[in-house]
């Protein structure tokens, strides 16, 4: 059975793969972990949204594929590469709404693995950098399921460097720290020291925390962090959504929230986020522009891509 739920609509669908990818690749090697009970799952990550960033071995792992199960962000074109036959499973989560729990999507990965199927977990950005992959695979492993992970270009770098900010530079950060922006004390979970980040210095990069970007500027403000750090807030990066707030850290917040920005978005926290001014590039290409003025760049944009 082919079962196929679309994804949402997003930026990402106007961002296609192109040409270079259509070339054969080489099949994955056979490496004897499948059997006849057991299939193989692959813990995939695809990259932070511009289909172009996947890897080849996730490439090669998608055309192999009997069995997708795929997130929210990832490009609807990558799902082009999956074998007609191949099951088409969303398991996306927004905030407030999950399409499947975490025990469900285990349950599924085993459930499938154990078909003999070759199974793809699709994440965006990677699967092992707040993507859960690293509950999937204790819960595989638990079961006796072979996997292998399959590292994906992160959003919490790729992010900002398609916004023009690096994440470290010799003269501005030596450090860099990536946190989540979903504090997890309330749960039960660890949570997120934000006075001792403040005092820690470099590049602070907070993934998914638009929504608590207010609390968490006050709590490094009162931390000691200088309320003049440079900060900056993107939406939709690496595609032709891909819009940015630049300020301090004392205004980024109400600069975010005036811009209407929302999920998904990454914070950048740091002298680096100054370098904006001078580094942005991706707004400036032609397929930027292509992408976002389908019929045409209107008058007043004209200046931006002159």
């Amino acid at each position: 059975m082919v079962m196929y739920i679309p994804l949402p609509e997003t930026d990402n669908a106007d961002w296609p793969l192109e040409a270079p990818f259509a070339r054969p690749l080489p099949p994955l090697p056979d490496w004897g972990h499948a059997s006849p009970r057991h299939g193989m799952v692959y813990l995939v990550g695809a990259g932070p949204g511009d289909p172009e960033l996947i890897t080849l071995k996730a490439l090669r792992c998608l055309r192999a594929a009997d069995t997708v199960v795929y997130d929210r962000l990832i490009s609807p074109a990558l799902l082009d590469e999956v074998p007609a036959h191949a099951e088409r499973i969303f398991a996306g989560k927004s905030p407030r709404h999950h399409t499947l729990t975490q025990g469900q999507i285990n349950a599924l990965l085993i459930e499938r693995s154990m078909q003999g199927r070759v199974v793809v977990r699709l994440k965006g950005g990677d699967p092992f950098i707040f993507g859960r992959g690293g509950e999937e695979a204790a819960a595989l492993a638990a079961h006796g399921i072979p996997f292998e992970v399959v590292p994906g270009i992160s959003s919490a770098i790729a992010v900002p460097a398609y916004a023009g900010i690096p994440v470290t530079h010799r003269g501005h950060a030596s450090a860099l720290t990536v946190v989540t922006g979903h504090d997890d004390a309330a749960s039960g979970g660890p949570g997120v020291d934000w006075a001792a980040l403040a005092a820690l210095g470099g590049t602070l990069v907070v993934m998914m925390g638009v929504a608590a970007l207010p609390r968490i500027a006050r709590e490094l403000l009162d931390g000691g962090l200088d309320p003049r750090t440079p900060a900056a807030v993107i939406q939709q990066g690496t595609v032709p959504g891909q819009r940015v707030v630049t300020g301090t850290v004392a205004t980024i917040a109400s600069r975010a929230i005036e811009a209407g920005l929302q999920s998904p978005a990454i914070t950048v926290i740091g002298a680096v986020a100054g370098l904006r001014e001078t580094l942005a590039w991706f707004e400036k290409t032609p397929s930027f522009a292509a992408a976002r003025f389908p019929g045409g760049i209107p008058a007043r944009a004209v200046a931006e891509y002159a």
